[in-house]
């Protein structure tokens, strides 16, 4: 075995552990390499990545936040019910907003709870 196959061995190893159900038709290749991580998964590391940067910087209204939450939602949602079939494309561009939406929840979070204990502390 090649030390790429070895490599990209333990990068499937770790997409299966952090959850996803990686299926080839939903997936990403590059060079004949399946990503670890199926698209939808792809975007949410992505919008989680950028959502960390944007939300060190800014705060991100809640509506802003769950309407890109709703939109990954509905997407899976249409898929699901076999409405319609979504695309590797779409699944990116909405795991990008759901991933974004989420962490900018997240932060949302943190930043009333460190206001919540400094106004308890006086200052």
């Amino acid at each position: 075995m090649t030390s790429a196959e070895t490599k990209w061995i333990k990068l499937m190893e770790l997409g299966e552990r952090l959850g996803c159900h990686q299926m080839p038709d939903r997936s990403f290749f590059i060079k004949g390499w399946q990503f670890p991580v199926c698209a939808r998964c792809t975007g949410v590391i992505i919008g989680q990545a950028a959502g960390t940067a944007v939300c060190l910087r800014k705060k991100i209204p809640l509506y802003i936040s769950a309407i890109c939450c709703e939109i990954t939602l509905l997407d899976w949602s249409l898929q699901q019910a076999g409405i319609k079939q979504s695309t590797n494309l779409r699944r990116l561009v909405t795991g990008i907003l759901g991933g974004f939406g989420l962490t900018a929840v997240y932060s949302s979070a943190v930043r009333f709870v460190l206001e919540t204990r400094r106004n308890q502390n006086g200052g």
